[in-house]
């Protein structure tokens, strides 16, 4: 638990689902002395809400995105919060039918443009983009709110969509993918946050595990979609979501803003919008300082001047490339702008990404360095898994089942996280849960070294598929529940961003040390395995793998592709498993095993309606009684 101290607010109001008069949520508003006292004093808003630190090294106000989600909740009835999820479960659908698909799509579009090694850099650039659009995102659903947000992704997923239907080079290709990375990386934590808005510890990983669902349904539709489309019309396979995605997020969008609007009519949003409406020019002022628009800004430059110098440094010699002055002067200004952004973020932001109280958690601490490390490992083979298998199998598995191998691990993460969820429920614990799973992932993880090769049974190849993603299922709910326990209502957004923010900059970090290894050693590889080829020819399968895959199975030329890409497999997996052996030791000794009980978190001990709860399991109930009894 952190060392920072907490206390309870001078005055609250207790918003409830079934309030049925509007006189009840007027009596419940602040009164009219607060209300003048907050138009002068913005400050004197803490005072008012239930969910706030007292905390020296920062004053943490409920801005108006988070004003807006608690004063929705309290028009919110059993009919509306079944179409808000109902609304949700459309958004996580559309979500998991783009990440089952459209990466498949990525192998042949670079192709086409004759690039295929740019796409570990391309895959880099976009978890750099999606690294730092979470906290973004976050920052946008905590100041504009939930709903407006939503509209924001949608806008960008479309555009981004239609960019990449239209590529035919690596640049137009890059473009669309950054404007949809920024998007992608709303959807998901959207969802993440206002499932933690509505849910308690108790249940919320599995509620979490149960939304996941859709991506079991994917999985089989997907390959039916991806076998009609690759290879010729991958095109269709971008646009079309440029119609499902605001088909699918619409009902969520809609009942939000209309609970917002009701909420307003009620004035339950009064003292901040009579705020920000007479001062336009304050408010903007207030705005960037919510947003953190600094620390965004360091963010990104740090992971940017870092990775991609990294991802491309390859691209000429192994080591030739390194004696670049420039690559070497933008990797350590990258490395210089770190420190610079914890003295930013600790000393000076008002409203910081990443707030230094986090960091005195050993739950959060435990959950962003193994969410971190986890993620770099999987994207050490995940990168270039896909072009792996296809150069492997097509020929003897059709497009169809390379679909399904690809979801395998997709599968096992959704349908072993229901019972993942249904067992922190029961025993209300997640340590050793976390452990266990771990030590799963590092398993699965060791078993690729003998199966990514071309000699693997399709059996090794499933099986460590199945091993990663139950490991994997255990570790993203456990490492979920467990940094937002530790904080109150108000950082939800920020430590969900923060953890989806190490994953980002561990799939950056894997795929960049992936690239390296491609861009380094592949073209030797080729060299090695096809002494038949002149080096015209082999700049020509490097540069575009996809066309080996139009030969026999039993080709010379494609039986040296598969020996040389296996070689390169095997080094990125003894690499990741190497990485992965340090999750479960951390899990094990660093974070803590606090009771999930039915509050919103351990930190105010309130549940859903903002009522306090006296004890948060049988562990509390027991302690309480022997106290009683001394």
């Amino acid at each position: 638990m952190s060392s920072v101290n907490y206390r309870a607010p001078a005055a609250s109001a207790d918003y409830t689902e079934d309030r049925k008069h509007s006189s009840d949520v007027e009596n419940s508003l602040p009164s009219d002395d607060i209300k003048e006292k907050e138009e002068h004093d913005p400050s004197a808003l803490a005072a008012t809400h239930v969910n706030f630190y007292d905390d020296a090294e920062s004053e943490i106000v409920m801005n108006n995105g988070v004003r807006k989600v608690e004063a929705a909740q309290a028009v919110w009835s059993k009919k509306t919060r079944w179409i808000l999820f109902t609304g949700l479960t459309m958004a996580v659908y559309i979500y998991s039918l783009d990440g089952v698909t459209t990466y498949q799509y990525l192998f042949y579009a670079t192709s086409n443009a004759n690039n295929h090694a740019m796409t570990g850099t391309v895959t880099t650039a976009a978890a750099i983009i999606i690294a730092v659009g979470r906290p973004l995102m976050a920052k946008f659903a905590d100041t504009l709110g939930r709903a407006e947000t939503y509209c924001i992704v949608t806008l960008l997923y479309m555009l981004g969509y239609v960019l990449l239907g239209s590529s035919n080079t690596i640049g137009q290709i890059s473009g669309g993918t950054i404007v949809y990375s920024i998007g992608y990386s709303g959807l998901d934590l959207l969802t993440t946050i206002i499932v933690a808005d509505a849910t308690t510890l108790r249940w919320r990983g599995l509620i979490n595990g149960v939304m996941s669902m859709p991506y079991v349904i994917n999985c089989f539709i997907s390959a039916e979609i991806v076998d009609a489309l690759i290879p010729g019309k991958w095109r269709m396979g971008y646009f079309m979501f440029v119609i499902l995605v605001p088909v699918c997020l619409g009902p969520v969008i809609g009942i939000l803003l209309w609970s917002q609007n009701k909420a307003k009519k009620l004035e339950l949003l009064r003292p901040v919008e009579e705020f920000t409406a007479k001062k336009p020019l304050q408010t903007i002022k207030n705005f960037l300082s919510e947003m953190d628009v600094i620390g965004l800004v360091l963010v990104g430059a740090s992971l940017a001047l870092i990775l991609i110098p990294l991802g491309i440094a390859g691209r000429t010699a192994s080591v030739e490339g390194w004696k670049d002055p420039g690559t070497i002067v933008m990797i350590c200004l990258g490395v210089a702008l770190f420190p610079v952004l914890c003295v930013w973020e600790w000393k000076y932001a008002a409203y910081p990404l990443a707030p230094k109280r986090f960091f005195k958690n050993r739950n959060i601490v435990a959950s962003l360095t193994i969410t971190w490390i986890d993620f770099i490992s999987f994207y050490i083979v995940y990168t270039y898994q896909y072009s792996f298998i296809s150069l492997v199998k097509t020929g003897v598995w059709s497009e169809r089942s390379l679909s399904y191998f690809s979801n395998t691990m997709t599968l096992a993460l959704c349908i072993f996280s229901v019972p993942c969820g249904a067992y922190m429920a029961w025993t209300r614990r997640y340590k050793w849960l976390t452990v266990a799973g771990l030590l799963i992932r590092l398993l699965g993880v060791g078993v690729m070294i003998k199966s990514r090769s071309a000699h693997g049974t399709d059996f090794e190849l499933v099986a460590c598929q199945l091993l990663q993603g139950l490991g994997g299922a255990i570790a993203a709910i456990t490492c979920g529940i467990a940094s937002q326990a530790g904080v109150t209502h108000a950082d939800v957004g920020t430590v969900t961003a923060l953890i989806l923010l190490f994953s980002g900059i561990g799939n950056a970090f894997g795929s960049t040390v992936a690239t390296a290894i491609w861009t380094n050693y592949y073209e030797d590889a080729l060299v090695s395995n096809l002494p038949q080829l002149n080096m015209t020819e082999i700049a020509a399968y490097y540069a575009s793998p996809a066309s080996a895959v139009l030969l026999a199975y039993d080709d010379p030329i494609r039986v040296g592709i598969t020996n040389a890409v296996s070689g390169i497999m095997k080094t990125m997996c003894i690499i990741a498993t190497v990485v992965a052996i340090f999750p479960p030791l951390i899990a094990a000794f660093v974070m803590e095993d606090l009771e999930l009980g039915d509050v919103q978190n351990t930190v105010d001990m309130k549940d859903l309606a903002g009522n306090k709860v006296e004890s948060l399991g049988k562990r509390d109930v027991k302690a309480k009684a022997e106290t009683e009894r001394v």
